[in-house]
């Protein structure tokens, strides 16, 4: 069962990546063409998953929309761990009054989830992929310092720690040579979700118009766009809703794959 989470999750999230590279040589049509005439059609051979209200290939605008996940995603998470990672570091290994303000303020930043911060930011900046990208990742910040505090934790009660602190070794150096390299894989399991709730938070966004451009494919604007013929051409709404849910679930078992394959009190449990 580990093994097939951790395959599973690999096949989705390949698709998801291969459709984004697909999209960067070819698409089946212009993704972002209006074309009156072609307006509801259903699925067919010139159009394989049918096109929607504006008449536009939908298969083209879910291959662009794969992209414009992936892209949130790589930078909200990438700006959470670059500032997450850090701190949680520096609160496992420093203890005392440091470990308890980085936890408090991770409890105040967790308290705002990424929805409510893009709102806040789009009132004062506006809304775009730029203002969905930092409120994702300032609210994923909180779970990368836990993570990376926990681990620490765990790392700097080892002997092997022990005794190159009892040597003089200096704690950047101890934290470059020991702690990083033996919390990496709880990073990785930790990004895996955190790119699961970026296309989901992305999704959200792009949905209420506080991501993405309308005039850029994303899958929660296709939802958008689906929900004023939700019931004259439901499949509008289906296939971005199949796309992302196949994403979220996707990194999902990824991330529930790397930590059964990765933590070796597990593996020694099989």
């Amino acid at each position: 069962m580990r093994r097939f989470q951790l395959w599973a999750g690999t096949a989705l999230v390949g698709l998801v990546v291969l459709a984004a590279l697909l999209s960067l040589v070819w698409t089946p049509y212009d993704p972002v063409q209006v074309v009156p005439a072609d307006r509801l059609l259903g699925p067919s051979l010139a159009h394989p998953l049918g096109t929607d209200g504006f008449g536009i290939d939908i298969l083209s605008r879910l291959l662009v929309g794969a992209r414009s996940a992936l892209l949130v995603g790589v930078v909200s998470v990438g700006l959470a761990a670059v500032v997450g990672v850090p701190l949680g570091v520096l609160a496992g290994m420093r203890g005392g009054w440091v470990s308890e303000l980085v936890m408090r303020i991770s409890d105040i930043v967790f308290a705002f989830p990424a929805l409510l911060l893009a709102i806040l930011l789009a009132a004062v900046y506006g809304g775009s992929t730029a203002t969905a990208m930092v409120a994702i990742g300032i609210s994923t910040i909180p779970a990368f310092a836990r993570t990376s505090r926990a681990g620490t934790l765990e790392v700097m009660a080892e002997d092997y720690v022990l005794a190159a602190r009892a040597s003089g070794t200096s704690a950047p150096t101890t934290a470059i040579r020991h702690v990083l390299p033996n919390i990496v894989q709880f990073i990785g399991v930790q990004a895996s979700v955190g790119f699961a709730t970026a296309v989901l938070a992305e999704a959200a966004l792009s949905y209420l118009g506080l991501g993405t451009p309308r005039a850029v494919p994303t899958w929660g604007g296709m939802l958008r766009d689906s929900q004023d013929t939700l019931f004259t051409a439901p499949l509008q709404a289906l296939w971005p809703g199949l796309a992302i849910a196949c994403a979220v679930l996707g990194f999902n078992l990824l991330g529930d794959g790397l930590r059964d394959a990765l933590d070796p009190r597990l593996r020694e449990a099989k």
